[in-house]
């Protein structure tokens, strides 16, 4: 089984499990969240399923990307922009740089930073338990130097 299909079956065991049954709309809904390997607001998701199903209702998206999000098959992140949108869930903790010109998330991971922040819990008293980092930024245009302070 691959990991599309893997993560589809996730997905629909997660909303039978809720008590929901599978409607073909619901089916298409979460393959196309499946195949996404960007982070797509719930608009996105529509118009990418609309293509294949034009039937489809903007709400249904919404609906299904809620039930999702209750069931924490997705996480749903409301970047500065306002727009909230969607990644998988069962992906490995990773961080966000928004590229505040074109919109563009891109995710990494550092070693360093998870350190640090562990690190400045424990100094306050705390155990880390969870945690989300979002760093905004624009890409520097070769020749521009940044202000000195």
């Amino acid at each position: 089984m691959t990991e599309i299909a893997q993560r589809v079956a996730g997905f629909e065991g997660q909303l039978r499990d809720a008590g929901l049954r599978m409607t073909q709309q619901r089916r298409l809904i979460l393959r196309v969240l499946a195949e996404a390997d960007d982070h797509p607001d719930a608009k996105g998701i529509f118009t990418r399923a609309f293509a294949h199903d034009p039937t489809l209702s903007l709400s249904t998206v919404y609906r299904t990307m809620k039930l999702l999000e209750t069931q924490g098959a997705i996480e749903r992140h409301a970047f500065e922009d306002g727009v909230s949108r969607y990644e998988h869930a069962d992906q490995e903790h990773h961080d966000h740089l928004i590229d505040i010109d074109s919109g563009e998330v891109i995710e990494f991971s550092s070693d360093a930073i998870e350190e640090l922040q562990r690190r400045i819990a424990a100094e306050l008293g705390y155990e880390l338990v969870r945690h989300r980092l979002e760093l905004y930024g624009r890409k520097k245009r070769p020749g521009v130097r940044g202000k000195k302070s």
